[in-house]
C-alpha cells in the first residue's frame, strides 16, 4: 500500500485526491482556504516586525489583510520544503543541482544566470499573485473547489500564461 511513496512519479488521480484531502483539512483545521502567497506575505511581515515591532500598526496591509503571525498558513512554507525533500529522498530522486538538466540543455550551465532568472521569476510571480488576489494554489485549488468564478478565470489565465511562456522560452531552443 505504501509502495506509492517510493515511486518517482505518482498517478495524477492519486495526487489530485491527496491535494483535495489537504484542501478539506485546511478548511476543517484552519477555517481558511489553502494558499501559499499569503504565507510569504506573513513571513515577510514577521521579518519586518523583528526589525520594527510597530510595523503592524503602521501598515494597513498587516492590520486588515494579512497579520504577521505564526499560524497554519505560515507553516505551509516549511511544509513545502520538508515534503519535497522527503518525497525526493523516498523516491530515490534526491540530488542537489544549481542548474537543472532541462535548463542546462536550453540555456547552458551558468549557475549565476539561472539563480538570477529564478529570482526575477519569483518576484514577477509574487507581484502577479498579489495582483490576482491569490496564487495558483489559492485560486486554482481552493477557489475552484469553492466554485469561485474569479478563481476559475484566474486558474485559466495561469495555465494560458504558463503555456505561452514555456512556448516563448523553449520554442527556439529545441528542448
Amino acid at each position: 500500500m505504501f509502495d506509492v511513496l517510493f515511486l518517482p512519479t505518482w498517478s495524477p488521480y492519486l495526487a489530485g485526491a491527496g491535494i483535495g484531502a489537504v484542501v478539506c483539512l485546511s478548511f476543517f483545521l484552519c477555517n481558511r482556504p489553502l494558499g501559499s502567497s499569503s504565507a510569504y506575505a506573513k513571513a515577510w511581515g514577521l521579518l519586518e516586525k523583528a526589525v520594527d515591532p510597530a510595523v503592524e500598526e503602521k501598515k494597513e496591509f498587516y492590520r486588515e489583510e494579512i497579520p504577521p503571525r505564526f499560524d497554519g498558513v505560515l507553516m505551509l512554507l516549511p511544509g513545502i520544503f520538508i515534503g519535497a525533500f522527503i518525497s525526493a529522498a523516498l523516491s530515490g530522486q534526491l540530488h542537489l543541482s544549481w542548474v537543472p538538466l532541462l535548463w542546462a540543455s536550453a540555456f547552458g550551465n551558468n549557475a549565476i544566470f539561472r539563480i538570477l532568472v529564478a529570482f526575477l521569476g519569483g518576484i514577477i510571480l509574487a507581484v502577479g499573485a498579489r495582483w490576482a488576489g491569490g496564487c495558483t494554489s489559492g485560486h486554482g485549488i481552493s477557489g475552484t473547489s469553492q466554485l469561485s468564478l474569479a478563481s476559475m478565470v484566474s486558474a485559466a489565465c495561469f495555465f494560458i500564461g504558463g503555456i505561452i511562456t514555456a512556448f516563448i522560452i523553449f520554442h527556439g531552443t529545441g528542448v
